[in-house]
């Protein structure tokens, strides 16, 4: 099957080209100037179009369990939903309960991913239960292409590491070179300020926020880089959303040490205004870190453009606002945490083209050709190039699209988008060579995905 795209503006880290693209199979065969193939099985008019590598997105939790319930996107309408927004990979977490060990999580989690995804897929492990046998079963991760390990500096009880657990963990990702990725709060502090706000009847959902403030994410963070520091071994933060702790990982960038960040487009673009919505309406909003006050956005722009914040991921972790969310009405520490995204996430970082906060070649770096090297997917993802994996996205930048819960994909019964107007769309999207989305609709099929074993961070010094 040989399928020529042909036309349009070719996009990479480094800008923009006119080409034609040559798909042949499931990889890229060539690019190539305008005009030089003219026969193909499939010809794509991209006219007027952006090309650009399928989105990875590093970040979601499908079928994740938390606070009794679980979110409410399968790996099968969680990866369609992927697909439709121009995301052709994900990176997921296998979550390790405490009292478990490392190998039968990760065989849970392929059981529930495996035939079941629309795009292909990774996993990371959530090490919660740090101890002489999971140290040691990193390894074998890493052997089954599993290279990134996430812990836990927040929910005590639940997921916390203490500090002594985090260095070990450390120290045994330097041996095997694996990325610990940190989600960095100061749960402790964090857990005396919400049992204040419940004692004093403050149970709002805003009080999430307010139990959270920024100063916990940035002295978390801050600790988290200094325990690397002293092990050596590479730090990724997840989910970063307040200016603290976007500094504390700009100083130690240039210092030269092995520190990486992402956010998430709700943090560029929402704010604790909407945690403080009236009628139970701020429950939606819901997610950790929280939202912060407007100010900081301006500031994590910023880092996307000098490169302090790496990736844009999404978090994406959805739970209904009916019968889920509701579970917390009068207690916001019983609000499931997390928001949908995935399908909005190419979207959302478009729009900040449109509006001048980061360029195209940008866009792609943070949404495609970063993630990939950092996980050890690059060059079969995040590229368009001869021998590549045929993840496509032709997007038509000149389209207008009004966001919502309407018109979305995911299995979730709101938008945290409801009503953003935005300029640019997803045309045609292409899987490893198959059109799996185009503007007839939706083409794929959940088992096209494969699972991805992932090499190591590929910026490691």
């Amino acid at each position: 099957m040989r399928t020529l795209i042909k036309g349009g503006t070719v996009l990479s880290t480094t800008g923009a080209s006119r080409a034609d693209v040559l798909v042949e199979g499931e990889t890229i065969a060539a690019v190539a100037a305008p005009g030089l193939f003219d026969t193909a099985d499939e010809v794509i008019d991209a006219t007027g179009k952006y090309v650009l590598p399928g989105g990875i997105d590093a970040h979601t939790h499908m079928e994740m369990p938390f606070g009794g319930t679980f979110s409410h996107d399968t790996f099968e309408t969680g990866t369609t939903a992927a697909a439709w927004g121009g995301t052709t990979t994900i990176i997921d977490f296998a979550v390790q309960p405490k009292g478990s060990t490392l190998q039968p999580t990760l065989d849970k989690w392929h059981e529930k991913a495996d035939g079941n995804c629309a795009v292909d897929y990774g996993f990371h492990m959530i090490l919660s239960d740090v101890n002489d046998t999971t140290l040691k079963e990193m390894q074998a991760c890493i052997d089954a292409g599993v290279s990134s390990f996430k812990m836990f500096m927040a929910y005590p009880g639940v997921f916390y590491s203490t500090d002594g657990e985090i260095l070990r963990a450390m120290q045994q990702a330097t041996e095997t070179g694996a990325t610990i990725m940190m989600h960095a709060e100061n749960g402790i502090a964090i857990d005396q300020l919400v049992a204040q706000a419940l004692a004093e009847g403050k149970g709002d959902p805003v009080q999430h926020g307010l139990t959270r403030p920024p100063e916990l994410e940035g002295e978390a963070t801050s600790r988290a880089i200094r325990l690397a520091q002293v092990t050596g071994a590479p730090l990724y933060i997840v989910h970063l959303s307040a200016s603290q702790a976007l500094a504390a990982v700009a100083e130690a960038r240039n210092t030269g040490q092995n520190v990486f960040a992402e956010t998430c487009p709700q943090y560029l673009y929402l704010s604790i205004e909407d945690l403080a919505k009236p009628d139970f309406e701020g429950a939606k909003y819901v997610a950790s870190p929280p939202l912060r006050e407007k100010w900081h956005q301006g500031d994590l722009w910023r880092g996307l453009r000098t490169n302090d914040l790496s990736v844009v991921s999404t978090d994406h972790c959805p739970f209904c606002f009916k019968d889920q969310k509701e579970l917390g009405r009068g207690d916001f520490s019983k609000i499931p945490n997390g928001m949908p995204g995935v399908e909005h996430r190419m979207d959302l970082l478009h729009q900040g083209v449109v509006a001048g906060e980061i360029s195209l070649g940008r866009w792609v770096e943070a949404c495609s050709t970063t993630p990939a090297r950092m996980f050890g997917l690059y060059p079969r993802k995040g590229v368009i190039a001869p021998g590549s994996d045929a993840d496509i996205v032709v997007y038509d930048p000149a389209a207008k699209q009004t966001l919502s819960a309407e018109t979305h994909h995911m299995n979730v019964d709101y938008s945290a988008y409801e009503g953003f107007e935005i300029t640019g769309k997803v045309e045609t999207v292409l899987s490893r060579g198959r059109v799996i989305v185009s503007p007839s609709g939706f083409s794929g099929s959940a088992g096209h995905g494969k699972f991805l074993s992932r090499d190591l961070c590929q910026y490691l010094n």
